[in-house]
């Protein structure tokens, strides 16, 4: 039995962890779930006992404490005020738990039509540093100017380059992409770019070059299947991960995501809360469905016996929701179809073999 910690998360969140729990229980793998506290419900007191045990706090920090100790997290999307309200949760889960690479890969499901002409079969993946960058989160106000602190070290642009090319090596992908603005960021974006080239050279198997990001932009609309693996800093791979969700399935509904650290993950969709539609049974819950797969997939990786039961369970996963695309007209209000959450949920567990 393995355990994961979970974060409900706010707006649509309890819906689609409640859909993705109940299609990995269905799996049969021994899974126990492990439901903490965060987003709004850190303010809130524990179902079932008295108010004086609410945590104050959008992020406790036993919430911390468990994914640390348990080494896997499901989350579900929390809110982060935009230029108000507390600090982002999901930048404050990154560097607590040191989530140092987050893989957002995209890939073509059939049956969910992108923008581009011709549907072109899309298979990449962008590894973004997580940890640093304009996402430290520095600001201040000198006057009428405001400031925002961009930092790169040496140290986290290493391991997150290790990570792209071990990612590309064990996955089969021919070729890193490190994206960039050392053009005009020579120093910050200058070093990310310089531990990548020499981090390639100790993976002379694998591709290596480099890209400014507005070309990569640019050849991403023209040809997203030329490229593999884009690694990225952390600003411009958030950019580029909503660009490559939007050009593989018209938009960042069905983005799945990992972030990793050197003892945790912990995976999610890469979509926000949706409040307008929470708790009306109408939020497609395929983008962490996806994240479970990756989850399952890690578990296999580091489980004693690789593979099983784990990896098995995550390939009858994928097979199914790619499955429901593929094979039926079932499908939620955000892709056109009428389906509710409960029924999509049903036919991917429908299609499990």
């Amino acid at each position: 039995m393995s355990t994961i910690v979970v974060l409900e998360g706010d707006g649509i969140g309890p819906e689609i962890v409640s859909a993705t729990r109940r299609v990995v229980d269905a799996l049969g793998v021994g899974i126990a779930w492990d439901v903490r506290p965060a987003g709004e419900a850190g303010y809130r007191p524990v179902p079932g006992e008295a108010a004086e045990t609410a945590f104050g706090t959008p992020m406790p920090k036993e919430t911390i404490a468990a994914i640390r100790e348990c080494g896997v997290a499901l989350k579900g999307p929390l809110t982060t005020g935009v230029a108000k309200g507390y600090r982002s949760l999901n930048v404050l889960l990154r560097q607590e738990l040191g989530l140092y690479a987050n893989v957002r890969p995209a890939r073509t499901l059939a049956g969910v039509a992108g923008p581009l002409k011709g549907d072109p079969a899309v298979d990449l993946v962008i590894v973004r540093e997580n940890t640093e960058d304009l996402y430290i989160g520095r600001e201040r106000v000198e006057g009428d100017t405001a400031i925002a602190e961009k930092v790169i070290t040496k140290q986290a642009s290493r391991r997150a380059a290790i990570f792209a090319f071990e990612l590309a090596k064990q996955h089969g992908y021919p070729r890193v992409t490190t994206v960039h603005k050392a053009n005009i960021l020579k120093e910050t974006d200058g070093l990310f770019l310089n531990e990548s080239q020499r981090v390639a050279e100790r993976y002379p198997d694998i591709a290596h070059d480099d890209m400014i990001a507005d070309n990569v932009m640019q050849q991403l609309v023209r040809d997203p299947a030329s490229f593999s693996v884009l690694l990225c800093p952390n600003f411009l791979g958030d950019l580029l991960s909503d660009l490559t969700a939007t050009l593989t399935w018209n938009g960042i509904g069905l983005g799945p995501s990992g972030q990793y650290g050197k003892d945790v993950a912990v995976f999610e969709a890469i979509h926000g809360t949706a409040p307008t539609i929470a708790g009306k049974n109408l939020a497609n819950p395929t983008a962490l469905m996806l994240s479970a797969v990756m989850l399952l997939e890690h578990i296999g990786e580091t489980d004693a016996r690789p593979d099983e039961p784990f990896g098995r369970a995550a390939a009858r996963m994928r097979r199914a929701i790619e499955r429901v695309y593929a094979e039926t007209d079932i499908r939620t209000s955000d892709l056109g179809g009428s389906a509710t959450t409960t029924e999509f949920t049903d036919a991917v567990v429908a299609h499990l073999t």
